[in-house]
């Protein structure tokens, strides 16, 4: 019914758009939970990282600009995870992050579903191509 690209696609809106909400960030020294939600920068990102998935979802007939969003979208989820790694690097002794938690780590599962999702999409155009070319 879909593509394989469009089931990327939907895994990486579900790890940006949803998992955000179930596993915290990391947690600080005194124990307590940070979730994406309680910093702008994060909460614009992951959001941002959402809707460019879907609205890669939804260009399914347009490869070329479903191609250029995946590579968008992987630049953004860098983004974030420079942001991440700045935040536990550069924290004053241990005041800041403690303990990472697996939410830290969401942007790197999501760059490889989007890497998938690109192959799939430059499979699928140059299949095209190939087709046209017989013509």
């Amino acid at each position: 019914m879909f593509r394989v690209q469009t089931y990327y696609l939907i895994a990486c809106l579900i790890v940006t758009g949803v998992l955000p909400f179930v596993f915290p960030l990391w947690k600080d020294a005194s124990g307590k939970s940070f979730y994406f939600m309680m910093d702008i920068a994060y909460t614009a990102l992951f959001g941002l990282s959402s809707t460019l998935s879907l609205l890669s979802i939804l260009s399914h007939a347009k490869r070329q600009q479903q191609f250029v969003m995946g590579r968008l979208n992987m630049i953004l989820n860098l983004i974030l995870l420079g942001l991440f790694v700045y935040r536990t690097l550069s924290a004053s002794g241990e005041a800041a992050v403690s303990e990472k938690g697996v939410g830290m780590f969401l942007p790197i599962l999501s760059i490889v579903l989007l890497v998938l999702a690109n192959k799939a999409i430059k499979k699928d155009e140059d299949l095209v191509k190939s087709v046209d070319r017989l013509r």
